[in-house]
């Protein structure tokens, strides 16, 4: 069967929607080849060459990713990617008889992949604290204050769960803070690093996380391959699992490995920590180069989240803003030129506006009238410009239009 691309056929957009999910990256491609035509055994079958050979790709990919974000070998568990990462994480912990209660807290802006399990366990009796970040014109909006889950904490509080860094807005959360917090009360802390990791330094046992959700589609690795970290000692997690059948990571996580993903994941990870420091700097040269840009050109901006200026406190790749006086649907419909994002990917199918943004204290109108960019790996100085170009016309457009 032939696949024709149609969306190529007149121009290519330029892709800033990085968060959402990235290109793999070529290198990844390479790494991934061998598991599809030479090294295609089932690594749970070592009666033979094939299967051992698989088996072990399985085992250096998996020593490779616990290597970079400081975990033991046999705490990684693989995944389908971090939505099911988190709903295993939540609810193997939930599931759990002896647990310590059932509170759990979490924060407004959390992706759905969190928010939407916990609606469910709310349903069940749970009691579910959401807790607010700070708002819309704090130089630090979205951020969460880490007394804010001291003084939230009770006694039958069963877990706490906080992502690093937001998808949207770019903030990255005090996890280790928060973690030593948990830590002092002997509550479960969950981290959902899907931004994170790959993208600043992560590190389990710095961070004080018992449980962590990643991704390789976000790093420029194969989508349907994720990794749950779930730490095996002070304490050790004891998960219920949701998928059951083979027995296959200590029955955690049943189901035959899929070794290309993780081969391909486990190279996206080593990529993206050999080219950290380097990347993380020409990222955010870029967005500087963008954001500046598009204040020259265009009045009555507002930057969501928190300042650009405000050190460690958001991914460096992104940019999220409002424009003033725009209809948010029009705008989209007239920046085709170039890819980018009003809201969440897992949440395009909603009408609503960004849930992120309603929580940090945003009008609907602007929530609305909002663009998110996430600059990434293979964006060049010249696309930046080019997007600048689109988007101060597309806006001169439509204002012209109401006035």
């Amino acid at each position: 069967m032939t696949i024709r691309f149609t969306i190529l056929a007149s121009a290519v957009p330029i892709y800033f929607d990085n968060h959402a999910t990235t290109q793999v990256d070529p290198r990844v491609v390479e790494a991934m080849l061998p598991t599809f035509t030479q090294a295609y055994g089932n690594p749970s079958s070592v009666g033979h060459l094939f299967g051992e050979e698989a088996k072990q790709l399985v085992e250096a990919s998996q020593a490779s990713i616990a290597a970079a974000i400081g975990a033991d070998v046999t705490e990684v568990v693989f995944t389908s990617g971090a939505t099911e990462s988190n709903n295993l994480a939540i609810g193997g912990v939930l599931s759990q008889r002896r647990r310590r209660g059932n509170h759990v807290i979490t924060v407004t802006t959390e992706h759905k992949a969190v928010l939407d399990p916990l609606e469910q366990w709310q349903q069940q009796g749970f009691e579910i604290t959401r807790l607010v970040p700070r708002q819309a014109g704090d130089p630090l909006a979205g951020m969460l204050d880490s007394d804010q889950v001291r003084d939230a904490i009770r006694e039958d509080t069963a877990l706490v769960s906080v992502m690093l860094a937001n998808n949207e807005i770019g903030v990255i959360q005090p996890i280790a803070e928060i973690g030593a917090i948990c830590k002092e009360h002997g509550v479960l802390l969950h981290c959902d690093a899907t931004q994170g990791v790959g993208k600043i330094p992560v590190d389990v046992q710095r961070l004080g996380v018992d449980l962590m959700s990643f991704s390789a589609h976000k790093i420029y690795g194969p989508k349907g391959i994720g990794g749950l970290y779930v730490r095996k000692r002070n304490p050790r997690v004891r998960l219920q699992p949701a998928i059951l059948g083979g027995g296959q990571q200590r029955g955690i996580r049943s189901g035959t490995l899929n070794v290309p993903g993780i081969v391909g994941l486990a190279e996206a990870v080593r990529l993206s920590l050999a080219e950290m420091d380097q990347e993380s700097a020409r990222l955010s040269e870029l967005r500087e180069r963008l954001w500046m840009g598009l204040r020259e050109r265009i009045a009555g901006l507002h930057l969501n989240g928190p300042e650009l200026e405000a050190e460690g406190a958001r991914l460096t790749g992104n940019l999220n803003f409002a424009v003033e006086k725009v209809d948010g649907e029009a705008l989209m419909m007239n920046v085709r030129e170039i890819a980018v994002s009003s809201g969440s990917a897992c949440t395009s199918a909603n009408p609503q506006p960004s849930h992120v943004l309603r929580a940090i204290g945003l009008s609907e109108d602007l929530t609305r009238s909002s663009l998110r960019f996430g600059i990434g790996r293979f964006n060049t100085v010249d696309e930046v410009d080019f997007a600048v170009d689109v988007v101060a016309r597309a806006v001169d457009k439509l204002r012209k239009l109401i006035a």
